[in-house]
């Protein structure tokens, strides 16, 4: 298993799925969205198991501080360009990925 988690230390849901990938002795690899962003090729992987929409927080400070719904724009360019655009936290599992504090999917990729 090879954990990835995206997100920003000041996200709960993030320091949550922290939390439960170390309760149970899981090594992961942190991102910090706020340092460093996700490359295309990460985000390739990412939109096979998730829509680059689902990825957008739209209710997120960013979204709305730079005023996006109210233009037509690239979501993968804005994703790309902008990290803190992104919901967090996503969490990868080689090929697999879920965005948000997902639990009851990470106890099936444990088993």
């Amino acid at each position: 298993m090879n954990i990835q988690i995206f997100g920003t230390k000041k996200c709960k849901d993030t320091q949550k799925a922290e939390r439960f990938f170390k309760e149970r002795r899981i090594q992961f690899h942190f991102r910090n969205l706020s340092e460093k962003g996700i490359s295309n090729g990460e985000l390739e992987n990412i939109a096979r198991s998730i829509p680059l929409e689902d990825l957008l927080d739209k209710d997120g400070a960013e979204f709305q501080k730079r005023n996006l719904n109210f233009m037509v724009f690239d979501v993968r360019n804005e994703l790309l360009n902008d990290p803190l655009l992104f919901k967090t936290p996503i969490v990868r599992n080689e090929k697999i990925s879920t965005v948000g504090y997902k639990p009851e999917i990470w106890k099936e990729w444990i088993k």
